[in-house]
């Protein structure tokens, strides 16, 4: 705060302070005091008014650093009312009490949402383990029935599979951390256990996988992260493939750091439609016209990805394919180990 605005604040009680002073001054003079005596009353008032706003200042600037002071060291900044001391004028600590009062019930607020949260993303997790037990058994029953049936219903449930790991990850990626283990991986690995993840809809495509050098390089990261977004490439790359399909899986070293790259030969994404990729619920015109897209894949692979501290990024040409590029950081750079 400013002497300037501390003015600026304060010139309405200023200005009436001044004019009562003044109408004193003239009302002595006119009851017959001495102007010598009138000039003395006039430099003490002069001098306590001063005093007095030089006091005022100094507090209130005193009690502003301690408040931003207490604002610097919070961790939980909601927690500020609570921790702030009070001010000492009664109708300040009126405002206080009450600004502290609307504290607590957005606290409390803020818990209860938190906690639903919590039940809710416990609630999907249970869900999906107890899911997976009827999926299973159908995968049995799929056995039996004949070589076309079979097929079409394989891939349903592929996808049914696909939909129910991905609210999965949706529940989990609001706090990854709690579910987060890094450590040395072979690329690989991750790429193979992708693939496994979803050969039926990878076969039933027509889709052929060609991985170069990966099994040569290792990588720090959450395997079962860095598996969830190399799957959900697999499966756009599936689902927007061309004519005979072809994904390519390399490794490109930069320096200390790796890329993954997947390669596909499908129909590619407009490029008007590049920069919207990774929103929240965005189709674009290619799952418009395929029908079956969520618009949460990409996002959530972009928001995994700013968690492991990978980089995602997204080349592609209408008609001619897509090139998906995930680098993974320097082991000493990791903020997450």
């Amino acid at each position: 705060m400013t002497l300037r605005n501390f003015l600026s604040d304060r010139v309405g009680k200023i200005a009436l302070q001044l004019i009562c002073a003044g109408l004193s001054a003239l009302f002595l003079f006119a009851t017959g005091t001495q102007p010598g005596i009138l000039v003395i009353l006039l430099l003490v008032f002069l001098l306590v008014f001063v005093a007095e706003q030089i006091y005022d200042f100094s507090r209130q600037c005193a009690y502003l650093r301690e408040l931003e002071a207490i604002w610097d060291g919070l961790d939980q900044k909601y927690l500020f009312a609570e921790c702030a001391p009070p001010p000492k004028a009664l109708y300040e600590r009126r405002l206080f009490d009450l600004t502290r009062r609307a504290g607590r019930a957005m606290t409390g607020a803020v818990s209860d949402a938190k906690a639903s949260q919590r039940e809710y993303r416990e609630y999907v997790e249970r869900w999906v383990h107890e899911i997976k037990a009827p999926i299973s058994a159908a995968r049995l029953i799929c056995r039996d029935l004949d070589g076309n049936t079979r097929r079409k219903l394989m891939m349903e449930l592929a996808k049914i599979e696909a939909n129910i790991e991905r609210s999965l990850f949706y529940a989990r990626a609001e706090n990854p951390e709690q579910d987060c283990l890094f450590r040395q991986v072979i690329l690989g690995e991750i790429a193979s256990q992708a693939i496994e993840n979803h050969h039926t809809l990878l076969i039933q495509s027509g889709v052929r996988i060609e991985v170069e050098h990966l099994n040569d390089t290792v990588v720090y990261t959450d395997e079962k992260w860095a598996v969830f977004i190399l799957g959900q490439l697999l499966q756009n790359s599936a689902r927007y493939r061309g004519a005979e399909p072809v994904i390519t899986l390399f490794a490109k070293p930069l320096g200390k750091q790796v890329q993954l790259v997947l390669q596909d030969n499908g129909i590619g994404i407009p490029a008007h439609e590049l920069s919207r990729v990774f929103g929240r619920g965005f189709t674009g015109s290619n799952g418009r016209s395929r029908g079956g897209s969520t618009g949460m894949g990409l996002y959530l692979c972009k928001k995994l990805a700013s968690f492991l501290d990978l980089g995602l990024s997204i080349v592609s040409r209408e008609g001619e394919g897509t090139v998906v590029e995930l680098t993974f950081p320097l082991k000493e750079n990791l903020t997450k180990l």
